[in-house]
């Protein structure tokens, strides 16, 4: 048996969100500081700026982390790489390549509780089911998920465009019944969500953070031709058809 204390209890911790086998945490206030940090602190703190912690409770269900996340684990914890054979582990590290994610995602079994490295970014709890049952996320934005999620590449359907666009040609996917974490530059707040019903939607730049696995992404011009395009002062957009939705972000970080 194992006890935590003075950390969810302790008044300088709020927790913000509670979905399946995780917990986002958020410091109040960054209490170690000097005379020469305490100035940014404060105003850090005022303006949103705070460390927050993603908890994983593994008696709810195991967890897959992006690679080196870890910050501490109690109880019965178990890391495994969770690689399953050559053929897996051959289509992990291609997967990793393309995506820019880690090859290896580490899989933590056990009834104990894990927690991740602090993070300035916003955590963003959702459930695949929101979604359909299959997820799109923008690269580098996966932080953990539950272990009952399938993870696979998926590719643009237009390759000559994605390149002229300077956009990566593959994402990462996620498949099933599930819930998972991602990191994000804007809080919740923030983000739109559009919903698609045998519609298209086109969006200049790389800011939609994750789309439906159900909808068709490609990039193309957005005018008709390439003289259009050229007047228009926009170019090459992102568009996304078909049934589903997506979450943007206001800004392009």
């Amino acid at each position: 048996m194992y006890k935590i204390k003075n950390f969810e209890e302790n008044d300088d911790i709020k927790v913000l969100n509670e979905l399946g086998a995780f917990k986002v945490v958020e410091y109040q206030r960054d209490l170690s500081v000097n005379p020469n940090t305490a100035m940014t602190a404060y105003y850090s703190a005022q303006m949103n700026v705070k460390r927050r912690q993603l908890v994983c409770d593994l008696s709810k269900e195991n967890v897959t982390i992006q690679a080196g996340a870890m910050q501490w684990m109690a109880g019965n914890v178990n890391a495994t790489t969770g690689v399953k054979g050559v053929g897996d582990l051959f289509s992990k590290a291609v997967r990793g390549k393309v995506t820019g994610e880690s090859a290896i995602k580490p899989e933590y079994t056990g009834d104990g509780t894990l927690v991740l490295e602090p993070t300035y970014k916003y955590l963003l709890l959702m459930d695949t089911e929101e979604w359909g049952g299959s997820v799109v996320l923008e690269d580098g934005l996966f932080l953990a998920c539950e272990a009952t999620l399938k993870h696979k590449t998926v590719m643009r359907s237009n390759f000559s465009s994605a390149i002229a666009g300077g956009e990566g040609l593959f994402n990462l996917s996620l498949n099933g019944k599930g819930t998972f974490c991602i990191e994000s530059d804007c809080p919740r707040e923030e983000l739109i969500e559009i919903e698609l019903d045998n519609d298209v939607l086109k969006i200049d730049g790389n800011m939609a953070i994750a789309w439906s696995g159900s909808l068709e992404f490609t990039v193309e011009r957005s005018g008709k031709t390439l003289i259009g395009s050229a007047a228009s002062g926009e170019g090459l957009v992102n568009v996304y058809r078909g049934t589903g939705k997506v979450l943007l972000a206001p800004v392009n970080n």
